[in-house]
């Protein structure tokens, strides 16, 4: 399992947030193991990186998978979204 994993039961959305620093981003491996682990879960999910900083994220970058979302600790207001022509949500 990712290092957080939250429900929000108004849009029946699963987040699950990986933080950089444990298992490294969301990557097409990880986000395969999590679909596949939670294939019988109907929630819409979403899929987050947490970086510490932006060099952090920069580092990183290459490895992140589409259609993911990333939230930086020292830019905590904002976040990128991996996911063109949608904003936060489940594919």
């Amino acid at each position: 399992m990712p290092d957080v994993v939250l429900y929000s039961e108004e849009k029946d959305w699963l987040f699950f947030i990986e933080s950089v620093t444990s298992v490294g981003p969301m990557n097409a491996k990880r986000i395969l193991e999590l679909k596949n682990m939670t294939s019988k879960v109907i929630a819409g999910k979403i899929f987050v990186t947490a970086f510490p900083d932006f060099k952090t994220f920069k580092k990183f970058s290459e490895d992140l998978a589409w259609e993911t979302e990333v939230w930086i600790a020292d830019m905590p207001d904002h976040m990128i979204h991996l996911n063109g022509d949608k904003f936060l949500g489940p594919r």
